[in-house]
């Protein structure tokens, strides 16, 4: 899922970067003290879970487990999984410091939109139906990704064109696994602690007022 150094154009190379660097402000700008916490657990997480590769063909696939830092986290997962992409090209060279801005967008932006279209089912009084609405989120923010890297990469030239088909379909399994393990996170959070998710709406209000 990291697209790496000089595989994209210029054009999407910068045009990725001033989009994810406007996320990471609004994602800075919701960063309460209260979320802070939550934004490292869920920056580790993805960092930890990105590491572990399996090789499919010519490339490999990983969990991100994007969906549950977009779910808590909001426009705040923008500067959360900045900082996990950030190490991992440092320290493991993945992706690259060049794509980091594409690589973001590309993560960070399904977080995003999952929040937004899930954020009332998690809060629903019911942990059953929170934990399906946690799942759907898990496994379309992957579904997302994959669709983001894919235009990425057709956007820079019609040789990539198969290598982005073959990411979308090497990740449907990863979307399955992600849609499981997200909503047994919900399930759990909304357990033991349900106010998690209340509180969210009132942080993302106060953000954009």
């Amino acid at each position: 899922m990291h697209i790496v150094d000089g595989a994209l154009t210029l054009p999407v190379v910068a045009g990725g970067a001033v989009v994810a660097a406007g996320g990471i402000a609004l994602g800075l700008r919701s960063l309460t003290m209260e979320k802070i916490p939550a934004a490292g657990v869920l920056s580790a997480t993805f960092f930890v879970a990105s590491l572990i590769h399996v090789p499919i063909g010519p490339s490999s696939v990983h969990l991100i487990m994007n969906g549950l830092a977009g779910l808590v986290l909001g426009w705040a997962a923008f500067p959360a999984l900045f900082i996990g992409l950030l190490l991992q090209a440092v320290f493991f060279g993945f992706g690259g410091l060049t794509v980091l801005g594409i690589n973001t967008l590309n993560i960070a932006l399904p977080a995003v939109i999952v929040y937004y279209l899930c954020r009332r089912g998690i809060a629903a009084r019911s942990s059953a139906v929170a934990a399906g609405w946690g799942a759907l989120g898990g496994g379309l923010a992957i579904a997302l990704t994959t669709l983001l890297v894919a235009l990425a990469l057709s956007l820079s030239g019609d040789e990539y064109i198969p290598a982005a088909k073959l990411v979308f379909f090497a990740h449907v399994p990863v979307m399955a696994v992600e849609a499981l393990l997200t909503g047994a996170a919900v399930l759990l959070a909304h357990r033991v602690k349900p106010e998690l998710f209340d509180a969210l709406s009132e942080t993302e209000k106060e953000a954009t007022s």
